[in-house]
């Protein structure tokens, strides 16, 4: 049998994202495995999970939202931004008051420039930085625009701090702690992480990767489409899915007989699907009334 399709994983502390795929992987080989996102041994929760032909499609997920609970304690700090490193109390730290985090957590919602950890996975010169950093090099990575659509704070009694954070792809939680701390006049570490939701990927439909066998992976995998879940759609005849997976021209869909011609030639990528609502296909318009296939995805 070969397997294809999404798994939800809810990934438990103590583990890499790598060693959840690996669980995957002796599963379903010889399938393709891949994830779309990673999150650190310290962190839990939703890590989403491609198989076979749906590896082509982690791009998408990667687009997607994402959502945390971050907890930090504030009035310390560590090299590492979380209490995996060395982690320093700091003396007379001041005490922010509710009203002054919530205030504060609203300069940092938006279009924000965020400086990476040191220690993290981001190449510098060829090797990681959390790498140099062991080593004792001195790590400044250049901050880097990303998208941080909210914050809330759903938790507060001094020194513990829970935020809940929706943002986009490349937002570093524990910078966003370090940052919103110092705006304060304090420090920050993160002490636990959970990943709530990746799109519509969320942490309540999840499955422990330890719990998954040859009886129940099937049960799990949720089908290519789930990833491309923002994109319109078209249904294809059998000659056109043929056309399509041969890597030819099909013609856009005729204005009178489908109503929607006219609203594909607004967007990019168009999911194409098959008579029995499968994904086959990522079509765009080509500028002459024509859809092409950018990744094609056969139906074994």
């Amino acid at each position: 049998m070969t397997h294809r399709g999404i798994l939800n994983l809810n990934k438990p502390a103590g583990i890499s994202s790598r060693r959840a795929v690996d669980l995957v992987k002796r599963l379903v080989r010889p399938a393709k495995v891949g994830h779309a996102g990673t999150l650190d041994p310290l962190a839990t929760g939703v890590l989403v999970v491609c198989v076979g032909v749906a590896t082509r499609l982690i791009e998408y997920i990667q687009r997607m939202p994402k959502r945390y609970l971050g907890t930090f304690l504030l009035g310390r700090s560590s090299p590492t931004e979380d209490v995996e490193g060395d982690v320093t109390e700091l003396s007379d730290a001041p005490v922010p008051t509710h009203a002054q985090i919530t205030a504060a957590a609203k300069c940092f919602v938006g279009r924000i420039a965020q400086r990476p950890p040191s220690f993290s996975a981001i190449k510098v010169k060829g090797r990681r930085a959390y790498k140099l950093a062991r080593d004792g090099q001195l790590v400044q990575l250049p901050a880097r625009s990303v998208n941080v659509y909210r914050i809330e704070v759903k938790a507060y009694k001094y020194p513990e701090l829970v935020l809940d954070v929706e943002c986009g792809g490349g937002t570093y939680i524990r910078s966003l702690g370090r940052d919103l701390a110092e705006s304060l006049g304090t420090a920050a570490v993160m002490s636990a992480l959970t990943r709530t939701a990746i799109g519509n990927f969320r942490i309540e439909q999840s499955v422990d990767p330890g719990v998954l066998n040859n009886n129940n992976l099937t049960g799990w995998l949720q089908p290519p489409l789930a990833a491309v879940e923002c994109l319109p759609r078209i249904r294809l005849s059998a000659e056109e899915v043929t056309r399509v997976h041969n890597g030819q021209f099909i013609e856009l869909p005729n204005k009178e007989a489908s109503g929607i011609a006219a609203s594909l030639k607004c967007v990019e990528e168009i999911a194409a699907l098959d008579a029995a609502g499968r994904l086959v296909a990522i079509l765009i318009d080509d500028g002459s009334g024509r859809l092409r296939p950018t990744r094609n995805l056969p139906i074994e």
